[in-house]
């Protein structure tokens, strides 16, 4: 089942999130090797700057993505001021369809 990771950054933690995307990207990488990872990118604010994440994931439960959603080196670091996970049916322009 996919599961949608929504997160929203804490008010001017910019340099938070530039500090911890090396970890990041390499945990997401990570995800994709493993086949879990389906596809994630950032939110942006009015300046096309990052101020959230949105990363889909395949996990068997909810419990389960969200245990891998803490993992995040972001949610680790403190980047996130809320995080919502929900199931997600991925209907146009699926690849696996």
């Amino acid at each position: 089942m996919l599961f949608a990771v929504l997160c929203t950054d804490k008010p001017n933690a910019l340099q938070l999130r530039m500090d911890t995307r090396p970890e990041h990207v390499a945990f997401l990488n990570d995800l994709n090797a493993k086949g879990v990872l389906t596809f994630a990118g950032p939110f942006l604010d009015d300046a096309g700057k990052p101020n959230g994440s949105l990363v889909v994931i395949k996990a068997e439960t909810i419990e389960e993505a969200g245990a891998i959603a803490a993992e995040d080196p972001y949610a680790k670091a403190g980047l996130f001021a809320h995080v919502d996970i929900k199931p997600w049916n991925w209907v146009f322009n699926n690849p696996e369809a």
